[in-house]
């Protein structure tokens, strides 16, 4: 599989889209004025414990305090009050922790009353950021996040990702890590540091170690709230979690982004810096890679996909509900339980994609065709999991009920993916339409299921609006073929484009030569 990371660069805001063999895979967006970005860590506040919560309302600067829960303190709490007294008042000079003592774990079922007070001083990483009228949602136990490895202070824990298969190599990473790891630090093995060398490890920890170190110099002259450690840009961040010997290229429209991307990719990956290019067209780089396109099918209430079937996606206060249909979809199943299982597992993995595209978090309920085959149900199952497996974000899917839904857990650390998909409608004033590209793929689709229907072999013409029925008569951009053209080159046949004037933006009609309706 073939990997591209798109960067587009704007005067407030950096977009990233990731492609897989073409196809919009994620994409994201980074806000210049985004001070509270998940990884972040800053010198808070507290504010005031809350009992009957048993939580604590942090200050770290952001206009609604931090929420933090005391299962978020982390067990050595204690230790790392201590560290931050210390360091403050400039009597801790060395932050290696080799020779910090450490204290008693704090009680895992304890209270928050009985570990920290108002006014306290206290070390913070933002692990949820602010969404909707929420404030941001912190843990007090930190993790440095590097490309092989997590470190995480004031821990002697070595743990390994689980999505190792391997007990060898989870054996070996373990035993490796033991033996370059620093006291006073646990370190959490990556799933991509599979298969790596000693060496690679070594200095994966080595720029953690440095990373702590700048924290702590910042920490002498710092007066809360204020931040401590910035974690890396998205598209740094993005290649550190997902850069693999698959990606075939990056392409960024900005010189200054360019250099900054280069550069990390021959720290993390080093003779691989070639990928990365400098894009200079005048065709904007979202529009040279199908990217807008892909996010006017992508985005909205529906979800097209291929031979008719389509997703309904709606969003509620308290959960995510999509609907898989079949539409008209015709095929050769040889039954409504085969036609069944052959439209969700196309929507599955759909929704997979989806899922990731718009960053949906929290519960998510999907309604698929109903099966009565239990193989059937348990295939879906595990052809979704394997969709989802590639997932960063933590979450967990429940087998099919009888009623054919699967309920999703996803985890949300930055507010969804919302894009408008609707443009202004030039035949009435204040009324939306879908985009123009919708539509088109639209008209592609059903004309295709016509031209494979008993009316194939006759004469087809397509009545339409004006303006759509000028787009696909006339090539765009200039001197490439039209989309009529493009109709005729695959299927052999020539459709008659006859504009009318009384249909609305979004109507058309295909007729035959004697002017009855058939599609």
């Amino acid at each position: 599989m073939n990997r591209e990371l798109i960067v587009r660069s704007g005067s407030e805001a950096v977009d990233f889209a990731l492609l897989k063999d073409g196809k919009l895979a994620e994409l994201h967006n980074e806000q210049d004025n985004n001070d509270f970005s998940v990884g972040d860590v800053f010198l808070a506040k507290i504010r005031k414990p809350v009992t009957g919560l048993n939580a604590a309302f942090v200050n770290v600067g952001y206009e609604k305090d931090a929420f933090l829960h005391y299962h978020d303190l982390g067990p050595q709490l204690s230790t790392m009050l201590k560290f931050i007294k210390q360091v403050s008042s400039g009597r801790l000079k060395e932050y290696s922790l080799k020779n910090f003592p450490s204290e008693k774990d704090i009680d895992k079922h304890g209270s928050i009353n009985d570990v920290i007070k108002a006014n306290q001083s206290l070390l913070v990483q933002i692990v949820k950021e602010p969404i909707s009228t929420k404030g941001p949602r912190i843990s007090s136990e930190l993790s440095l996040a590097g490309r092989f490895l997590v470190m995480v202070p004031f821990s002697d824990r070595v743990s390994v990702s689980q999505k190792i298969g391997s007990k060898e190599e989870k054996d070996r990473l373990k035993r490796l890590v033991k033996s370059i790891k620093p006291k006073g630090f646990g370190v959490i093995i990556r799933t991509v540091a599979e298969g790596k060398k000693v060496a690679e490890l070594d200095k994966d920890l080595e720029s953690l170690l440095n990373k702590w170190s700048a924290l702590c110099k910042k920490l002498q002259r710092a007066r809360p709230p204020a931040k401590v450690l910035i974690e890396l840009n998205r598209a740094s961040s993005i290649l550190r979690d997902v850069f693999n010997d698959s990606f075939t290229g990056i392409h960024v429209d900005d010189e200054t982004l360019f250099g900054q991307i280069q550069d990390y990719v021959a720290e993390i990956a080093p003779g691989k810096e070639s990928i990365v290019k400098l894009y200079k067209s005048s065709v904007p780089i979202f529009e040279k890679f199908g990217i807008d396109r892909q996010i006017k099918t992508s985005f909205g209430r529906t979800a097209s996909m291929s031979k008719g079937a389509y997703l309904i996606i709606e969003h509620t206060e308290a959960m995510h509900v999509v609907d898989v249909n079949s539409g008209n979809r015709s095929n050769k199943a040889k039954n409504q339980e085969d036609t069944a299982l052959e439209v969700n597992l196309l929507a599955a993995s759909e929704i997979a994609r989806q899922l990731r595209l718009r960053d949906m978090g929290g519960i998510i309920v999907v309604d698929f065709i109903d099966m009565i085959k239990a193989a059937h149900r348990k295939k879906l199952f595990e052809h979704l999991r394997n969709e989802m497996k590639d997932d960063r974000a933590k979450h967990k899917i429940l087998p099919p009920s009888k009623f054919g839904l699967v309920q999703i857990t996803r985890q949300r650390v930055r507010p969804e993916m919302n894009i408008k998909t609707t443009e202004e409608d030039p035949n009435r004033v204040g009324q939306e339409i879908e985009a123009p590209i919708v539509l088109v793929d639209k008209i592609n689709a059903d004309l295709e299921k016509l031209l494979k229907g008993p009316k194939k072999d006759g004469s087809i013409i397509l009545n339409l609006h004006p303006f759509i029925a000028a787009y696909i008569t006339r090539g765009f951009p200039r001197g490439f073929p039209s989309m009529r053209s493009k109709w005729f080159m695959e299927h052999k046949k020539w459709i008659k484009i006859q504009p009318r004037d009384a249909y609305t933006y979004l109507e058309y009609r295909f007729k035959d030569k004697d002017g009855k309706t058939i599609y």
